[in-house]
């Protein structure tokens, strides 16, 4: 799977994790040392993330059911919480400086791809 940034024309991931059930959200990515470039890890459904007991900073990109990014946080360290974005669906966790890179926005329409 690959996620998309249709709006600017950016590939944003094209290695990505999907975190469905509770558990999964609830771990995260937790446990790792990093998160390489490319790779990105989809909680569905989320309106709010934690970074505590991470080793890295993230970039995170709330996202509502049209795929429009609603909200976003670039280069959030660890031991932080977002704020609770009432009309996200899901939440994309990035490579740190991703936001950057690419210029994602809010009002950029995302897509996930097979």
């Amino acid at each position: 799977m690959k996620v998309v940034n249709q709006t600017r024309g950016m590939v944003l991931a094209d290695r990505v994790q999907t975190a469905k059930t509770w558990r999964s959200r609830l771990r995260g990515l937790l446990l790792r040392d990093c998160l390489p470039e490319g790779h990105c890890l989809v909680l569905e459904p989320c309106n709010s993330v934690h970074t505590c007991f991470m080793k890295f900073n993230i970039d995170v990109l709330f996202v509502d059911s049209r795929g429009t990014v609603v909200y976003l946080l670039a280069n959030l360290p660890p031991f932080r919480f977002s704020p609770v974005v009432r009309n996200a669906e899901y939440v994309i966790e990035l490579p740190a400086d991703t936001i950057r890179s690419t210029g994602t926005a809010v009002n950029d329409r995302l897509g996930i791809y097979d």
